[in-house]
């Protein structure tokens, strides 16, 4: 697997009742993904469930999303190196709604 670094807004909604990616949000760094988490935004743990679950829709390993910014915020950039072959395109289809 090799590809560019890609650099991903998120916005995460801990204390979801169901843990969902997909959807978009306006936020402080531009467009961003919708990453709802069990977790509650309590010591990380929402951070890490959404580093986890952005990895497992971007088909890659969690080791290779790393946290860029946003550790006490909703909103996050997250970097993943590398990225995969398809991932900006899945990241659009995602953010779009198109697929969960």
């Amino acid at each position: 697997m090799t590809g560019e670094p890609l650099t991903v807004a998120v916005r995460v909604k801990p204390g979801a009742s169901r843990a969902r990616v997909g959807g978009r949000f306006d936020g402080p760094h531009g467009p961003a993904l919708v990453i709802a988490v069990h977790a509650p935004a309590v010591d990380g743990r929402a951070t890490e469930a959404a580093r986890r679950a952005l990895a497992a829709a971007l088909g890659v390993r969690p080791a290779a999303v790393s946290l860029r910014a946003g550790a006490a915020s909703r909103d996050k950039l997250f970097l993943v190196e590398p990225a995969a072959p398809g991932a900006p395109e899945a990241l659009r289809r995602l953010r779009d709604g198109s697929a969960e």
